[in-house]
């Protein structure tokens, strides 16, 4: 056992000493070591109830055999952290969370992992660290969330509000509609209900074989969370007995599955950072070229929030995640030889799957776009790429032509949505928020609301070098890079150059002389970073640009 290492012989009585002022009896210190992980706290509705998976999970491991030690991992709320200085510090924990999980197992060699994630950065930030520490290991999520309802029969979910946070702006919801919004939207414990970051990142660890069926949807309140995590904890077991490691399960072809049910499900931006990061570590190399080749081939399955009125619970009761999958193999889409955390092969594992609502998941004969549900384009204003969710951008704005509306930072941009300074056809311009330049590439889930809740979803594009929550619609770029910190075009970009933008054509381009492009280059200066001292500091100065997965080097 790696545990060996810190436990046995008489060399190390002792560490084995301070095992037993654990409590722990011989008999226990004797059993595999399984590290449980859980980012359980009081503060993140998706993680309020992560202490209950854990005690699952320990149970779990216990049946099987084995030792369960639970520690914790930070964990942020992007919705709380969104619109204020608070955003700076959610990418940032990924790497956080990474290598203080590297830190305790290593520290403690426990011969197993478990990781108890739920919401957008916990969930990469540990498989980043799985597929670093390379010891048998598997996710189990949190959950989604239950749809919010109102009393005129809709449902809703986070997106809801933040538009109607627009809609109050724009004089079409009164504070009486409001308030009644927001005590209904987030019904449940469980990441948001849509399929925003977080719940896609918890599909996407089925796609890449980490986490049992089931992990991505089964919603948060539901028995059947606790019973999957009594699994996972005895799978865990079996994946030590086997030798079962991550890099068996996480390999370049995993990754190719992870990228198509992506496009099938429509998933968030946010993958486009996290995949590259996680690849990475595992030794596999992943890039933005790869994705519009994926996409030709993956049809877009599924119009869950924000892309349509479907919600994870909905998917759930469509056969989830491997229901998307099985679609997917009737063309071949996916590698099904691929080892995942069941201990068995992806085709095994969907023998006998089907889909039990063709309207959530779509035939690949009738889907919602013959492509997938992500979109990289390139072109004089983002060389190196930027990334729309094509899968949520009305039909009207796949073109569109513009005049720029340029913003230094994401308190420009609103104040001047809310003030009613942008226009139909205005293209806006959010620059200096990208990995070094935010520090920390802010979500611009307010300014984007707010263009869709004040009516101007089909009519207003939106060009940043941050990113986007995966709650966001509409003709909203993200990822510009070379971001605007580095000296990348979008820098150079002034009120009213007119921008081109052609998502079928997988473009974006500033139309200006190219004499004028040098002549802009020589009169801009860098500018003085935003944050000198702590964290968000030393992250600016190792951190990649987006199209590199914004990974610190």
């Amino acid at each position: 056992m790696l545990s060996d290492t810190m436990k046995a012989g008489a060399g190390r009585a002792p560490n084995r000493s301070l095992l037993y002022a654990l409590g722990m009896t011989r008999e226990e210190v004797e059993r595999p070591l399984i590290g449980v992980v859980c980012s359980w706290n009081e503060i993140v509705p998706g993680h309020m109830h992560l202490d209950k998976l854990a005690d699952a999970v320990k149970a779990g491991v216990l049946a099987a055999g084995g030792t369960p030690v639970v520690f914790p991992a930070i964990a942020v709320c992007d919705g709380i952290a969104m619109g204020h200085v608070g955003m700076k510090y959610s990418l940032v924990t990924r790497d956080l969370i990474a290598d203080s999980t590297e830190a305790m197992v290593m520290a403690h060699q426990f011969d197993g992992l478990v990781m108890i994630p739920n919401c957008d950065k916990n969930v990469p930030g540990l498989l980043m660290a799985a597929a670093r520490l390379n010891i048998p290991a598997l996710v189990v999520s949190g959950g989604p969330m239950l749809a919010g309802h109102f009393p005129d029969g809709r449902r809703g979910c986070l997106s809801t509000l933040f538009e109607a946070v627009g809609a109050y702006h724009a004089g079409k919801l009164d504070e009486a509609g409001l308030q009644d919004s927001e005590e209904r939207s987030c019904p449940s414990c469980g990441s948001c209900s849509g399929m925003y970051t977080a719940n896609t990142m918890n599909c996407l660890c089925e796609a890449l074989g980490m986490a049992l069926p089931g992990n991505g949807t089964i919603p948060a309140p539901y028995s059947a969370r606790i019973r999957l995590a009594k699994k996972a904890g005895m799978q865990v077991m079996e994946l030590v007995r086997k030798g079962i490691r991550p890099r068996q399960i996480m390999t370049e072809k995993a990754f190719h599955n992870a990228e198509a049910v992506d496009m099938a499900l429509g998933g968030s931006t946010n993958t486009m950072l996290h995949l590259p990061a996680i690849a990475r570590e595992a030794g596999v190399d992943i890039t933005l070229d790869q994705v519009n080749e994926i996409s030709s081939r993956t049809p877009n399955l599924c119009h869950l929030a924000p892309a349509g009125d479907a919600y994870v619970e909905d998917l759930d009761l469509a056969g989830g995640v491997p229901a998307v999958m099985k679609e997917l193999t009737r063309r071949n889409l996916l590698d099904t030889s691929v080892m995942t955390c069941t201990g068995a092969t992806l085709e095994e594992n969907l023998r006998g799957v089907a889909v039990r609502n063709p309207e959530v998941i779509r035939p690949l004969e009738r889907p919602f776009l013959a492509n997938g549900g992500i979109a990289v384009l390139k072109g004089n204003l983002a060389p190196d790429g930027c990334v729309v969710k094509q899968a949520a951008v009305a039909p009207e704005m796949m073109r569109h032509v513009g005049p720029a509306r340029v913003f230094d930072g994401e308190e420009e941009a609103l104040s001047a949505i809310y003030g009613g300074k942008i226009h139909p056809g205005d293209v806006v311009v959010i620059r200096y928020e990208g990995p070094k330049g935010g520090p920390g590439m802010r979500e611009m889930l307010y300014p984007t609301s707010a263009i869709c809740g004040m009516g101007l979803g089909g009519s207003v594009a939106l060009i940043t070098d941050g990113r986007f929550s995966g709650a966001t619609r509409g003709a909203a770029i993200g990822h510009v890079s070379p971001e605007a910190a580095a000296g990348g075009p979008i820098a150079l970009v002034q009120e009213g150059d007119l921008v081109e933008i052609d998502i079928p054509a997988h473009s974006i381009t500033l139309q200006i002389p190219p004499g004028e492009w040098e002549r802009r280059r020589q009169a801009w200066k860098a500018p003085q970073p935003k944050v000198t001292t702590g964290y968000l500091a030393r992250y600016a100065k190792l951190v990649s640009s987006a199209d590199k997965g914004a990974i610190l080097q």
